[in-house]
């Protein structure tokens, strides 16, 4: 199987193309057929891949399909020379490994949930199609052997993104949620493609092995300028593609997309490629001490202010939106000490349980008829009780109640933030003050959703109804493993093996630099009690201000004091960033517009110089140029079809007479040839 594990990817592709090409024709069942049958093959495929894998040397597999960019050599930055060519190939370790279950696994409970959820809107085909080239470029993305190739993936989520989060086009939020998204990551991606460039003149290559090799080959000392800056451009990207400090503000608006979308995009996709660039970089950035901290400052505050607006809202997806923007700061705090495995086994940990909120919270506005704000919700425990049952098993796990899989991950990342050579109290103590917001505005969620008295319209009230099962059964799914999905990585504190860790160790080859300080068992203990009263104590909070305290009409109607407003408004970054670069980028598009030479020189009739060579410019530009293209075009094809134009009369007789003639003149021809 891992000799064709081109198939993964290649069939979701398949189903996206069938659907944008011929989708319109289907019959619904047709689409969910093809489009979600496809990326369960490509799971089943990716499951098989995996169990050979383990039978692998060094369990590692890499094909190179063909040679994408035959360069050729040049001269290194350092003087050598060097013969560079870009593969489209493939590789499969235990970091990719990790990163195709989940993307496979997850995507595919998605795509079987969106049967029921998006089964009576329009556009049915076009969803389907955009959700499957969602997880082919995720999938190229994790399963690359080169940096450009992840690139191309990297891109490619980021069309897909911009597709589904503007899938309600006609609603001008979502169109301009859509345009937010993919201009905030274009940014990112600058500061990406530049650091890729700056590592090609550096390594005079972009394959994941050769660099690698490079960097822990003792060429570059710690500290290296180089090799900092290569690191802090990537990262530049990550902020962007994973939404950390200052480029967090699309993620939260990509809820205007189908909540199936929001599940995938904060899940299993394009939020998580950033970490996984930054964990697959991790030979060079522990070459660049800087650019670690760096990550770990930008992942902790990202955490605790996402987390702090979270407090305040109430629409049920954006506090999930603003819950993902920390859990990813989280994941960086984990790479930024050096504490890799931790990062990935936190991204593998809340993609169980974030996929399950938001398609859970999914359920919830299906059942109230597309309502998303909580306080007109409450009571709904008895009316949908497998979705309250396991949107619960999902915000006990994010809230790292012991037992289940976010308590494994997070205390992890807090432990590794406190005893690092590159932690420190200071981020330990971000992270356990946000783990204790994430308890508190999680089950703020819980007790506005599902306890207290209703506060639905009365107009819903009488529809409110349990999920079907196509919705259903994901969600038990995807319980079962946020309940158990942490014990993979059981720590040898608690009497486990650390499996998931040692599984990940040959990718993360931990240099003596970051090898952890030697703390007791008891520091250890003490800071895993201190993580969980937090949590706990988080929990208590909520259930005084919401269950202690009922939630009434009145009260969730009552003016936000100063504090809230804020919280709400989100800090203002998005007026900021309004005032700051999206005006004043309109004023000098505006002010471009508007110039005219003739306010200098007096003009001509009235009329600017400028003005009038614009105005010639853009008339001979859109005739000769952009009408030419097309005309010629048109033509071209015009004067190719002429001869089959001749023949295609649609009349049999003619049809009877060439095929006649076409025999005789085989006939001919054979008997001239053989001379018979």
């Amino acid at each position: 199987m891992l000799e064709r594990i081109w198939l993964i990817p290649v069939l979701p592709v398949a189903g996206a193309l069938i659907q944008l090409l011929f989708g319109r024709k289907l019959p619904n069942w047709a689409v969910s057929l093809i489009s979600v049958g496809l990326p369960g093959v490509s799971f089943l495929w990716a499951l098989g891949c995996f169990n050979e894998l383990l039978g692998q040397p060094e369990h590692t597999f890499a094909t190179t399909i063909y040679t994408w960019l035959p360069a050729g050599a040049y001269h290194l930055s350092s003087g050598a020379l060097a013969n560079f060519n870009i593969n489209v190939g493939f590789q499969l370790d235990q970091l990719s490994a990790v990163m195709l279950l989940v993307v496979t696994g997850v995507g595919f409970l998605i795509h079987i949930y969106s049967i029921g959820y998006m089964g009576h809107e329009g556009g049915y085909y076009r969803f389907f199609g955009y959700m499957n080239l969602f997880m082919f470029s995720m999938l190229v993305l994790v399963l690359a052997d080169n940096y450009l190739m992840m690139f191309v993936g990297w891109e490619g989520v980021g069309l897909c993104s911009y597709l589904l989060i503007g899938f309600y086009f006609q609603r001008k939020s979502a169109a301009d949620a859509g345009k937010k998204a993919f201009i905030v990551n274009r940014i990112g991606d600058a500061g990406f493609l530049l650091g890729l460039m700056l590592m090609a003149v550096t390594f005079g290559t972009l394959n994941f092995h050769d660099v690698t090799a490079a960097a822990r080959g003792g060429r570059f000392a710690v500290g290296d300028a180089v090799i900092t800056a290569i690191c802090i451009l990537l990262f530049v990207g990550a902020t962007g593609k994973s939404a950390q400090i200052p480029l967090y503000v699309w993620l939260p608006d990509a809820m205007e997309g189908p909540t199936p979308v929001s599940a995938l995009i904060h899940a299993a996709t394009m939020v998580t490629a950033g970490v996984y660039m930054v964990a697959r970089s991790n030979a060079l950035f522990v070459l660049a001490p800087t650019a670690l901290r760096l990550v770990a400052v930008i992942g902790a505050a990202t955490a605790i202010w996402a987390a702090s607006i979270g407090l305040a809202q109430n629409d049920i997806k954006r506090v999930l939106a603003y819950s993902t923007v920390s859990q990813l700061g989280y994941m960086f705090l984990a790479c930024g000490v050096g504490a890799f495995t931790a990062g990935i086994f936190h991204l593998m940990t809340h993609a169980f349980f974030k996929a399950l909120l938001f398609l859970g919270a999914g359920s919830v506005i299906h059942a109230l008829s597309g309502e998303q704000d909580m306080r007109k919700m409450g009571g709904l425990w008895k009316k949908i009780p497998v979705t309250f049952v396991t949107l619960l098993a999902a915000t006990l796990a994010i809230s790292g109640i012991p037992g289940l899989a976010g308590f494994f991950s997070k205390d992890e990342i807090l432990w590794k933030s406190f005893s690092s050579p590159y932690g420190s109290t200071v981020l330990w103590a971000v992270g356990w003050i946000t783990a204790g917001m994430t308890a508190f505005y999680m089950f703020r969620l819980m007790f506005m959703t599902f306890w207290g008295k209703s506060r639905v319209d009365h107009a819903v009230e009488h529809h409110i109804h349990e999920s079907p099962w196509s919705m259903l059964g994901p969600l038990v799914v995807l319980a079962a493993l946020a309940v158990a999905g942490g014990y993979v990585n059981l720590p040898k504190l608690l009497g486990g093996s650390e499996v998931f860790g040692r599984f990940l160790e040959p990718v993360f080859e931990n240099p003596a630099a970051l090898a952890a300080r030697e703390w007791s068992h008891s520091v250890e203990m003490e800071l895993m009690g201190l993580s969980v009263a937090i949590a706990l104590a988080g929990i208590l909070v909520a259930h005084l201000a919401y269950v202690g305290r009922p939630l009434t009409p009145e009260r969730a109607a009552a003016p936000a004091g100063a504090v809230r407003t804020i919280l709400l408004n989100k800090y203002y970054v998005d007026e900021l960033y309004d005032a700051l670069f999206v005006n004043r980028t309109k004023d000098l598009g505006n002010a471009l517009a508007a110039f005219d030479l003739g306010a200098v020189d007096g003009g001509v009739n009235g009329v600017g110089w400028s003005t009038r060579m614009s105005g010639e410019l853009s008339r001979f530009w859109d005739q000769w140029v952009i009408d030419g293209l097309v005309n010629a075009s048109a033509f071209a094809v015009k004067l190719m079809s002429y001869p089959a134009r001749i023949i295609q009369t649609g009349l049999v007789q003619t049809y009877a007479f060439l095929i006649t003639l076409g025999v005789l003149v085989f006939l001919a021809y054979y008997l001239v040839r053989f001379r018979f």
